[in-house]
């Protein structure tokens, strides 16, 4: 494309979201289809192409398995020629794909590192390529762990996290991922920007794979012991999946003034008092019961949300316990479709 900017839009903008048969990625395309041509980019490694089977029958939905940590290269798929990419190019590209199975974390190391780099680049030359907003979905890991004195994060500040430890594929990824967005806004001039997603839950997580919520419901169905890894005192806060893509979306329509913010929940709750909650929503005999720390966890902050309250218009609307009912319903609906074994008792987030 010799001169991407002067390309008319026809009838519906074109928009890249990578991971989108993800968690996060598949409630994204959903929501885009109402507005946008969506191509969804994913490579199933971590996802289910279950997640957007629903979406496949719309003529403005394109899924193309592809692995983002190579180069892309829009015109080499003949099935986009139906959203005129060729001419109309894409006009936002949402970067999403990222492993985060607490389960398999070892076993994606070298995914992750990859995600965190490799696909920046190559993700990052197509917004540059098209002249397209950028949206990367980071995380609130990229803070660090909250102290005694500092359990609320806002955007300004720059967090402490050790950069040799055993997740740092994730955690320092996720800030080094920021870097490549901040360093193509200053190089490029691109509109890029990073939102920083906290502890986000909802249907189509992956069942049995290690992350609180959903293990929470899969064994209290399963009238077996919810996992609590640590005290009794752990508490964080929960973000349903659809306030963060209105938040992703949000954050897309803001302009180039708005480059990094907080996406999740300001509302603190004990882990066992959610467990608790699941455990009577489901009618189950289960008990809750504690053992020591993962490797893979990390105590989460609170985010401050007045950036994203008074630059977005946005807060988190949807509230606990509605989201946990229909997370619930989903996991009644899909725990039989999942291969069964020993349920792992426990609860993670890289988020």
């Amino acid at each position: 494309m010799d001169n991407p900017g002067s390309i008319p839009i026809f009838e519906k903008k074109n928009v890249v979201i990578t991971g989108g048969a993800g968690f996060i990625g598949s409630h994204l395309c959903e929501r885009l289809l109402k507005e946008a041509k969506v191509i969804c980019i994913d490579d199933l490694s971590n996802s289910s192409i279950g997640n957007i089977e629903h979406l496949l029958q719309y003529p403005d939905f394109e899924f193309i398995k592809y692995d983002v940590n190579n180069p892309i290269d829009l015109d080499a798929f003949d099935e986009l020629d139906k959203f005129r990419v060729k001419y109309q190019g894409v006009q936002e590209i949402y970067h999403l794909a990222c492993p985060t199975s607490p389960k398999n974390f070892e076993q994606l190391k070298i995914h992750s590192l990859w995600a965190n780099s490799m696909a920046m680049i190559s993700t990052l030359d197509l917004a540059v390529k098209y002249k397209a907003k950028y949206v990367f979905g980071s995380s609130s890991v990229v803070y660090g762990s909250p102290t005694e004195s500092n359990t609320t994060f806002s955007e300004p500040e720059e967090g402490i996290v050790n950069h040799l430890s055993p997740r740092a594929c994730y955690d320092e990824g996720k800030r080094f991922a920021e870097t490549c967005v901040e360093t193509y806004r200053q190089v490029y001039g691109i509109d890029g920007k990073s939102a920083r997603i906290f502890t986000t839950f909802g249907p189509r997580m992956r069942l049995r794979d290690g992350l609180l919520i959903p293990d929470f419901i899969i064994n209290a169905l399963d009238s077996r012991d919810l996992t609590i890894y640590g005290d009794g005192l752990m508490s964080q806060t929960f973000v349903y999946v659809s306030d963060v893509v209105d938040g992703l979306v949000r954050l897309m329509q803001s302009g180039p003034d708005i480059s990094i913010v907080n996406l999740g929940s300001d509302h603190l709750i004990n882990v066992s008092e959610v467990a608790q909650k699941i455990i009577q929503m489901t009618q189950s005999q289960s008990k809750v019961v504690f053992e020591k720390e993962l490797i893979f966890l990390t105590k989460k902050g609170i985010p401050d949300l007045q950036v994203a309250k008074e630059k977005l218009d946005w807060i988190p609307l949807v509230l606990l316990e509605d989201g946990l009912r229909k997370t619930i319903d989903y996991a009644i609906a899909n725990k039989s479709a999942v291969t069964l074994g020993d349920a792992p008792g426990g609860q993670g987030s890289l988020s």
